[in-house]
């Protein structure tokens, strides 16, 4: 049975941090890309970051761009999202999903965690 399960959820502030992780069981780890997304209230789920198997390469959303950092360590089965210069538009539900795919697209995740709230106040 595969489980992600996010944590590191919270409340922030505005140009504030939080580090985010999302530890992976019942699945091979480094067979899966890795991604992050992103649900504010009354929005579509959105990309925020993603990164390859091997930790090598990483993709951005826009919105994440020179302010977030996805990493992974293989060893712990774990990926995590470093949140610098929150802004409240941060605000929302960041879910992990793990993908055989290289994908950013939301319907491509074969897996997903729960989520964690992260609230950003200005």
């Amino acid at each position: 049975q595969v489980q992600l399960v996010e944590s590191g959820g919270g409340l922030g502030q505005a140009g504030g941090s939080l580090r985010l992780s999302c530890a992976a069981s019942g699945l091979t780890f480094s067979y899966y890309g890795m991604g992050w997304f992103r649900q504010a209230p009354g929005k579509e789920r959105e990309f925020v970051a993603r990164i390859s198997r091997s930790g090598g390469s990483t993709y951005y959303a826009d919105s994440a761009k020179g302010r977030f950092t996805i990493s992974r360590d293989n060893a712990k089965n774990t990926v995590y999202l470093q949140m610098n210069s929150l802004k409240p538009e941060d605000t929302a539900v960041y879910y992990c999903a793990a993908s055989i795919v290289a994908s950013s697209d939301v319907k491509a995740m074969n897996y997903w965690g729960k989520g964690t709230l992260v609230t950003v106040s200005s």
